[in-house]
């Protein structure tokens, strides 16, 4: 489905110096699985996104894989365009009239929107913006669809709502998704494959065995949830021991 071997990225510095943000990271998408990238803010997640969507040319990589679809946090609707206008925006110079409409349609209908097609963006909620946003991705048939922590503006009750809409969009369109968040709780809910991302390389990988709609409290979420805080948080506490340790012995 989509490949990537070595892939190395940096900015430069002020000083002439580089930041290495990403290092030689591998990573293998399964055709149709959910594919959760997990890690702290400024980690590489959105740095891997952007790549893998060819918005960044990386220092060096090999990449192959499938035409791709964005989901960015905020829905970027354009406000002069209606509902199923904005769906259809990027493909309505490439496809007739008439399927232009039908897939436009047809797309509405899966993310529950069809109602409200003819609305303008202000008179959206938050979740319904987005789902503007995942129909216009998705219009476009790709075959692997990118996702940037697009539910993190949202409220809890809207996230939960969304987190578990997007799982029955996903089941019904057979789309592969690579899903960035910075939260444990969310890539539980949503992940079959789960990856950690810590200083610029994959620190964890493992399936998620447990069906949907997910119970936090299921057997294996809680032992997927015990090896994720012992992977995120180890680190830290070995540093915290260490700094007491110097403060002990000053």
């Amino acid at each position: 489905m989509a490949e990537l071997r070595r892939i190395t990225h940096g900015y430069p510095l002020p000083d002439g110096g580089r930041k290495t943000v990403l290092q030689e990271v591998d990573l293998s998408l399964s055709r149709g699985g959910f594919h959760v990238i997990l890690g702290r803010s400024g980690c590489g997640k959105s740095t891997l996104l952007r790549l893998i969507a060819g918005l960044e040319t990386p220092d060096h990589a090999d990449l192959t894989g499938d035409k791709v679809g964005v989901v960015f946090q905020e829905p970027r609707l354009m406000p002069w365009l209606s509902v199923e206008e904005n769906v259809g925006f990027l493909i309505k110079r490439r496809v007739a009239a008439d399927e232009l409409a039908a897939r436009v349609a047809a797309m509405l209908r899966t993310v529950g929107l069809a109602r409200v097609a003819r609305a303008w963006p202000d008179q959206l909620s938050g979740g319904m913006a987005q789902r503007v946003a995942i129909a216009r991705a998705l219009v476009s048939r790709p075959g692997l669809l990118l996702m940037d922590e697009p539910f993190g503006a949202l409220d809890a009750f809207t996230r939960k709502q969304m987190q578990d809409e997007l799982v029955q969009i996903w089941r019904e369109t057979g789309t592969t998704i690579v899903f960035v968040t910075h939260d444990i709780e969310e890539a539980l809910r949503l992940g079959q494959t789960i990856l950690v991302l810590e200083e610029g390389r994959f620190a964890l990988k493992f399936a998620l065995e447990a069906s949907y709609p997910r119970d936090g409290a299921a057997p294996a979420v809680n032992a997927a949830r015990q090896r994720l805080l012992d992977q995120l948080f180890a680190r830290t506490a070995l540093s915290d021991r260490v700094a007491t340790l110097q403060r002990t012995t000053a």
